[in-house]
């Protein structure tokens, strides 16, 4: 079984087990702009945890995470980067930093219509989960600011209170999403072909298929076409979708690079 957290939204939970029903939300460019484990490395590197040539690479991902969406080498690659550099690093001091990190940066990036989507399930008495490759420290910080059930996250091994660079389990990427919820919902007496989830990225099929109501949010272009096909609601609350075409793609690209290059600098001159 995933770690779990639910330190919140008791009442909606009890109600959504006398019917069964639940909606699942992945984080990373479905719920917020952009990656969250950015903005935890950002976070760190501030703290001096790691270095600049750390922070940069992460810089980099996140840029093309935001331009050409979600794919399975940019997510192994941002978690094998930070499973090395989390080594030895206290569990306690992970869970502070997604409280600062959520406050400062990830709070501002939500998108107002998931955000939306999130309470009105609650209203309706069903539980409603994040579902995310984001370390479950983090993952439920975000659930519990936002007054959701809980969430499930990829869980790193800590030994003595510091973390040991290693996995259990498995990134909860790709179809391990979809065992997740598939173990949850029955833990919990959940009916899924009366459940929901949300997402933004093709690789997240196998969680989409699990429950009887798929929605694309925000999609990547593959994900359009499949949403399409099968006749899935899509809710893009992108402005002018994603920069329309390949040209402005591209300006927008080096903007961005530029953009976190001066950024990193200022910070390495603080």
């Amino acid at each position: 079984m995933p770690d779990v957290t639910t330190d919140s939204a008791e009442a909606a939970s009890t109600a959504a087990k006398l019917h069964g029903e639940a909606a699942f939300f992945d984080v990373d460019n479905t719920l917020m702009k952009g990656a969250s484990l950015f903005h935890v490395a950002r976070k760190m590197y501030q703290k001096k945890a790691f270095t600049l040539r750390d922070a940069a690479g992460f810089a980099w991902k996140q840029a093309t995470f935001i331009l050409r969406g979600e794919n399975m080498s940019d997510v192994h690659s941002i978690q094998d980067s930070a499973k090395k550099l989390a080594a030895g690093i206290s569990s306690d001091f992970v869970r502070q930093l997604g409280e600062e990190v959520y406050d400062e940066m990830i709070v501002s990036k939500i998108w107002p219509g998931t955000r939306a989507l999130t309470q009105e399930h609650l209203k309706s008495g069903r539980q409603v989960w994040l579902v995310t490759a984001t370390p479950v420290e983090v993952a439920g910080v975000i659930a519990q600011r936002l007054s959701l059930t809980g969430a499930l996250g990829t869980v790193a091994e800590v030994d003595g209170g510091l973390y040991t660079g290693r996995i259990v389990g498995e990134i909860l990427h790709g179809a391990a999403k979809g065992r997740a919820v598939r173990e949850l919902a029955a833990q919990q007496g959940l009916d899924l072909s009366r459940c929901w989830a949300y997402s933004d990225s093709y690789n997240d099929i196998p969680l989409l298929t699990t429950v009887g109501n798929p929605v694309a949010i925000n999609p990547d272009a593959k994900l359009r076409r499949h949403a399409r096909e099968h006749n899935w609601p899509i809710y893009d609350y992108r402005s002018g979708r994603r920069a329309a075409t390949l040209g402005l793609q591209a300006a927008t690209g080096a903007g961005v690079v530029y953009g976190l290059w001066k950024g990193l600098a200022s910070m390495r001159r603080k």
